[in-house]
């Protein structure tokens, strides 16, 4: 992992935001990508919304984005780019809440923060046997408790890259390599025999689910596009006419979908019909909140992930 023991606040905040929701061998390319080109907070805080988002594209999640570069241009016209140095500050950033502020203070600045993460609950819940998931606000609080007690105060930086690293690579989620743990005869869960057991396990979210019908109208230069402006899902990327119906809209005299494609988001799931046509159907859409866009500059705009690969299926970029 490229980020492992940087000392870099702003490289240490990139890969954490990033990370967020997302794998490791997801978020490492994306990293990667996004120092080597905003090689500091002020190239990236200079850059246009659309173009970030066109870098961020397939990483999910678009609000993490969002509140990036609102604090990037934060930090640029208030602390002249820089990062600042203290925790009270950092977790003031919007975007950053308490693991990743834990994070930066204790791996950039050897502050004595203990961080909190999947791997942190999952170490803490089979050692003591604690019942317990991280659900709640109240269960966030009680561990946060466990992990500021036991924090290595003078060695924070250390500490806490050990213990997730241990979670991650000894304490596994599944098959974790007990015989190889140096402390086995302490752990509760396994001196129970229930290591798969701790810590329990979350309850299913219900997905809404939902059914887009997208129409990609053009005349063979420019199509009709929209950037969604709305809080919710997908909100500042860019979307083709939208109709939004349990049933294909007949009324528009459309035939099946040139193509058809699902996609979960955390709470929902879309399944999502594309249709092209190449002039303007019966009766006629109100286009007042689209724009028409050269189909040459459609490589240069965000888009959710299903939609980029229907136009990439049909060769538009």
């Amino acid at each position: 992992m490229p980020w492992k023991g940087e000392k870099d606040p702003y490289r240490i905040w990139l890969s954490e935001i990033i990370l967020q929701q997302t794998r490791v061998a997801q978020g490492t390319k994306y990293y990667n990508k996004f120092i080597c080109k905003y090689k500091t907070i002020t190239e990236l805080a200079n850059a246009s919304d659309d173009q970030v988002f066109k870098d961020w594209e397939g990483l999910g999640y678009y609000n993490r984005c969002r509140n990036m570069l609102y604090t990037a241009r934060y930090l640029r016209d208030t602390h002249h780019g820089k990062f600042p140095t203290t925790y009270d500050e950092i977790i003031s950033l919007k975007g950053i809440g308490e693991y990743t502020a834990a994070a930066i203070a204790s791996f950039a600045y050897n502050l004595p923060y203990a961080v909190v993460d999947g791997n942190v609950v999952r170490v803490f819940s089979r050692w003591f046997g604690i019942d317990r998931a991280m659900v709640s606000a109240q269960d966030k609080k009680f561990y946060q408790s466990i992990a500021d007690a036991y924090l290595a105060k003078r060695s924070a930086r250390k500490y806490n890259q050990a213990i997730m690293d241990f979670g991650a690579t000894v304490c596994t989620p599944m098959s974790p390599d007990c015989e190889a743990c140096p402390f086995k005869r302490k752990c509760v869960a396994f001196q129970t025999n229930s290591v798969e057991n701790f810590p329990p396990k979350k309850k299913k979210v219900v997905l809404k689910k939902r059914s887009f019908h997208y129409i990609l109208l053009h005349d063979g230069e420019c199509v009709y596009l929209r950037k969604r402006m709305d809080k919710g899902i997908w909100q500042s990327l860019y979307e083709p006419i939208l109709v939004e119906s349990e049933s294909k809209p007949k009324w528009l005299g459309l035939k099946k979908a040139d193509s058809i494609k699902s996609q979960k988001l955390s709470h929902q799931s879309l399944k999502i019909h594309f249709y092209i046509l190449k002039k303007m159907p019966k009766p006629i859409l109100d286009l007042s909140d689209y724009e028409k866009i050269s189909l040459k500059k459609l490589d240069k705009k965000a888009f959710p992930r299903s939609i980029y690969e229907f136009l990439k299926e049909f060769e538009y970029i």
